[in-house]
């Protein structure tokens, strides 16, 4: 099944002046981040936002109608995400593309499913369904058209030890680019467990979608991580059967699955030229694409974490997300 690319073009999703005059006057008046966080945040709706992009949130909350065939790529920050989009976007595409002339040899997986709070579109309807998008907006702030509608939702996961690493070293490179001050592993840690990160709680932004999953398993699909790394091709195989483009038996025994995993991979992503230089192409967003892929292994907490820090992210995870019966491999 065909999937047209959503265009690059940045517009907000029907604000009038009005609209947009009212949504400036409920940002002001929101709760903003003090101190060791970067960019300033506001909170709204319980979550961290960016000031950048919450304009665009608050649009897209208002305003995106989603479809049934729509697919919802979702994650908390640097738990995953680029890995998801080059994933499903190749099981998505499998028909028109295969390893050999895949726009991923060309586009960051950030450029070919784009977050939908960097650049919305004024008009969703002339795309070939399934329309592929992402979003890191926790579930209770989703529009109510993506949580009414029969639209599929695939959340990727990693746990905390190794995803506060992640988040702190790809914050180091984008204030090394903006030419701002860099911060020290403790003042993020501290961010982090305060919950005042990207579109944190990181806690409340996990356990949001995992109840959706079980109650929903049909609507919401939730991945690990970890379980990637583990068995990249059983995820695949569960991935495509979640949208409805379940992998053939030819498929199979051509090696269809493992060409994809094995051009989705970290190795591969990183080594392409298109991903070792250059920035995204978003609005008041400044990433290069490089710092989208470093290690990606599990367990790297181990080389950055002191043991006092791992003992009180454990004991968040112990009191704020086991309690829902989800758990975490970290080694």
């Amino acid at each position: 099944m065909a999937h047209k690319q959503l265009s690059s073009q940045s517009a907000v999703v029907g604000t009038e002046e009005q609209d947009q005059e009212a949504i400036d006057e409920l940002i002001a008046s929101l709760p903003i981040s003090k101190d060791l966080v970067r960019p300033v945040h506001r909170l709204y709706q319980n979550f961290w936002c960016p000031i950048d992009v919450l304009p665009n949130v608050i649009a897209f909350q208002r305003h995106f109608k989603a479809k049934d065939k729509d697919i919802v790529l979702v994650s908390n920050p640097k738990s995953g995400t680029s890995w998801l989009k080059a994933l499903v976007f190749s099981i998505i595409n499998r028909s028109c593309f295969d390893i050999s002339n895949t726009p991923l040899l060309t586009s960051s997986p950030h450029e070919v499913i784009p977050f939908i709070e960097l650049k919305l579109w004024p008009n969703l309807d002339g795309l070939a369904e399934p329309t592929l998008f992402a979003t890191h907006i926790p579930y209770p702030s989703l529009p109510e058209s993506v949580k009414q509608s029969d639209c599929r939702i695939i959340y990727i996961c990693r746990n905390p030890l190794d995803t506060v690493v992640s988040s702190w070293h790809f914050l180091l490179e984008k204030a090394r680019l903006e030419n701002q001050p860099e911060w020290s592993l403790d003042e993020h840690f501290e961010t982090f467990c305060q919950g005042q990160i990207l579109f944190g709680p990181f806690w409340d932004h996990i356990t949001g979608y995992w109840k959706e999953s079980l109650e929903r398993p049909h609507k919401v699909l939730f991945l690990k991580y970890e379980d990637l790394k583990e068995d990249v091709g059983k995820q695949l195989k569960q991935v495509a059967e979640f949208v409805g483009l379940p992998f053939t038996d030819e498929e199979e025994e051509g090696g269809v699955i493992e060409e994809i995993a094995k051009m989705c991979s970290l190795k591969t992503l990183k080594d392409l030229e298109v991903n070792k230089s250059g920035q995204l192409p978003a609005k008041n967003v400044k990433v290069e694409k490089r710092s989208f892929f470093r290690k990606g292994e599990v367990g790297d907490w181990v080389n950055h974490l002191t043991p006092s820090m791992v003992d009180r992210l454990n004991s968040i995870i112990q009191e704020k997300i086991s309690p829902f019966g989800l758990q975490f491999k970290t080694h």
